[in-house]
């Protein structure tokens, strides 16, 4: 079958590459979003659409987000009208893009509405879904987010050793909704007991210049402001004993980080989002939390560190022993050839 898959490819996040290499193992021609309209004979071969992010809006300026707003509009149309089969992945609540957020929500009720099939990665999806009525939560089918096991590289662990200092890591693009400001202000608290590590490009260099300033008054942050090649990630994920990962509650929903993180064996420190609370009993094996006000979220993250730090302390290898148990549940319910079946079976075919 002739399909396009947007996007196709994206250098900074493995998960459209696992899914794009299992469908093409399955047999699907996937083609760009961007050539459906090249040719009559190319619009007619294409029998489905399947969209990730396609809500996202660039909110740079007003007249940069109109104008993605009417061309993502115009694609939306074109492909309802024509009758072909639509899919679309909720990854998130809501779009991150706050600033500008009327294109953002008017083309998710449109994808709400207009799909054939909705994608969901994690059981709380269905509690948004439910918002935009049954018609909309009939058509969802859950398709677990693909395990990166093995993807870069073997895993890589440094001994524990009793009384070291607990290591943290946040890992992936800086932006504003992953709360870095906040998380830099609690682990300064702590001082020598904890360190963080930061690893990842900031969306910009008004906020890259905000985060540097805050680290640099923290000293026990380290940031390494670049977006961290493929070939580095284990070798990270192994020198450090937590991954953290202070999202926003009101638009996160999946997090593809967490799944690394299990993914090569470690635990984290994160807000109770679908992918933390999919993991039933195996939440025990991470620092789960919520909150509601911003005061909240900082004891919130704070208290969880403070535990962490204790049971480093008490237990050098709790933490691994946690690691390795997330590990065995990621490679058993996540792994790639069952997202490939569900699509294959229970999505593209209607």
């Amino acid at each position: 079958m002739d399909i396009i898959f947007n996007p196709p490819v994206n250098d900074e996040n493995q998960y459209i590459q696992l899914v794009v290499g299992e469908l093409r193992a399955k047999r699907y021609r996937i083609h760009p979003l961007d050539t459906i309209f090249s040719s009559r004979k190319h619009f007619s071969a294409i029998k489905l659409i399947h969209l990730n992010w396609f809500e996202n809006i660039d909110d740079s300026s007003f007249f940069v987000a109109l104008r993605s707003f009417i061309r993502k509009l115009l694609v939306l149309i074109v492909i309802h009208w024509s009758g072909k089969t639509l899919i679309w992945t909720m990854h998130n609540r809501v779009s991150h893009e706050r600033r500008l957020s009327f294109f953002s929500r008017s083309l998710t009720r449109l994808l709400m509405r207009w799909s054939h099939r909705i994608v969901i990665h994690s059981g709380q999806s269905e509690e948004v879904l439910a918002a935009y009525g049954p018609k909309a939560l009939r058509k969802a089918v859950y398709v677990p987010h693909p395990n990166f096991i093995g993807v870069y590289g073997g895993i890589r662990q440094v001994p524990q050793r009793e009384g070291r200092r607990l290591e943290l890591l946040f890992i992936g693009m800086v932006k504003p909704y992953k709360n870095l400001e906040l998380l830099i202000d609690v682990v300064h608290t702590f001082g020598d007991s904890v360190r963080l590590t930061i690893a990842g490009k900031a969306v910009d260099e008004a906020y890259q210049k905000e985060i540097s300033d805050r680290a640099a008054h923290a000293s026990n942050v380290v940031w390494l402001p670049y977006f961290v090649p493929d070939t580095e990630i284990a070798a990270l994920l192994g020198k450090v004993d937590v991954v953290v990962l202070p999202y926003d509650l009101s638009s996160s929903l999946n997090s593809g980080t967490a799944i690394l993180a299990f993914s090569y064996q470690k635990t984290v420190i994160c807000p109770e989002i679908g992918t933390i609370s999919d993991l039933g009993p195996h939440m025990g094996d991470t620092f789960h939390y919520r909150y509601e006000t911003q005061e909240q979220h900082r004891e919130a993250l704070s208290a969880q560190i403070a535990r962490a730090v204790a049971l480093k302390h008490r237990d050098p290898v709790a933490l691994a022993g946690m690691g390795q148990r997330l590990y065995t549940y990621m490679a058993d319910q996540y792994a790639l050839q069952r997202v490939g079946e569900i699509l294959d079976n229970h999505v593209y075919r209607l």
